[in-house]
Formats: C-alpha cells, structure tokens, sequence
C-alpha cells in the first residue's frame, strides 16, 4: 500500500513568521485487481492495454486504487509531481522476489482485462483474497503457477549438443582421462 499525504495550499503563520501547508487528507492507494477492475468498469476499456489515459482517466485510477473515504472533487489540484512519481513507481513496483528467465522474446498479443485475471484466478486455483495483493505481485504468481505447471521444454539439437560436450568435459577432468 502506499500511503501519500496530500497538503493544502500554502498559508503564513505570523505567529512563527513562516509559510507551512495543512495536511488536508491522507491517500492510502492499493493497486490491486479490485483497482483494476472499478477502472474498467467506469471506462470500459482495458486499463492495462496499450493506449494512453488521459489525464482524467489517471486521476480516476488514483480514486479507484484510494482505500479510505470519499476523495475530494478537486484532488487534482493538490497533487504535486513527486506525488504522481510516487504513484508511478508504486504501479510499476515489481512487489516481489521472484525473476524470470527470459528466454522466448514470444510477445502475447492477448488483451488483458480483468477479468481475464479472474479467469486466469479461478483455473489456476488462486484464492479470491489475492485480488487485493498488488498486481504485479498478482501477475507474477499467475506467471509462477503457469512455468510450474508447464511441460518441460525439449532442447534444441544444439543445446543437447552442448550440454552433452559440457558434460563430456567435465568427466574428462573428473577422471583424468583425455577422451
């Protein structure tokens, strides 16, 4: 979750001869399939696909991703640019340990929508409860569960032809043997 205070405007304080801002409310954001899902519903339209969202259309995301009550009408006035980086870098966040190999540059050219993830969800057996975790971290268990349950992959001609030269060698050090 990330939680970003957003400030009113500037005001002076002549008791203490300075300019401070007053906390107006706290954002606390979760980007999460629910998220995913009360954004496309309102713009029926995958968000994760591959046009830019207007202005409008971020703003709205950030009200879907808000956990806490009614945003104000008028947020976007007080949001900064580090607010928007903030909120960037939380969306793009990997959220978790776990890498992939990248051997096939394959691109799926399959639109994601939500509820494609809660198909992917239901088949792979996936508790309902996930759907508030981070989706990224959501999309890499997905990933996870679909490598596990994949067949091994053949090895090519020349894959096997290295790994049996490789192997070869090694056993030739192992026992002193030149072939």
């Amino acid at each position: 979750m990330l939680s970003l205070p957003i400030y009113g405007p500037e005001s002076y304080d002549s008791v203490n001869d300075r300019f401070t801002h007053a906390e107006l409310f706290r954002l606390e954001l979760e980007h999460s399939l629910v998220s995913l899902s009360k954004w496309e519903s309102k713009f029926e339209k995958p968000f994760l696909g591959e046009g830019e969202k207007t202005e409008a259309e971020l703003l709205w995301y950030i009200n879907a991703m808000h956990q806490g009550d009614e945003l104000p009408e008028d947020l976007h006035l007080y949001l900064t640019d580090d607010h928007v980086r903030q909120v960037n870098d939380y969306i793009n966040a990997k959220m978790t340990a776990t890498w992939f190999s990248e051997v096939d540059d394959k691109k799926n050219k399959e639109v994601i929508t939500a509820e494609v993830i809660y198909y992917w969800m239901v088949s792979l057996q996936i508790p309902f409860e996930c759907q508030d975790w981070h989706l990224n971290r959501l999309m890499t268990l997905v990933r996870v569960i679909n490598e596990k349950n994949a067949p091994p992959k053949q090895l090519s001609r020349e894959q096997i032809m290295e790994r049996n030269r490789r192997l070869n060698e090694e056993r030739q050090r192992k026992y002193g043997t030149s072939g």
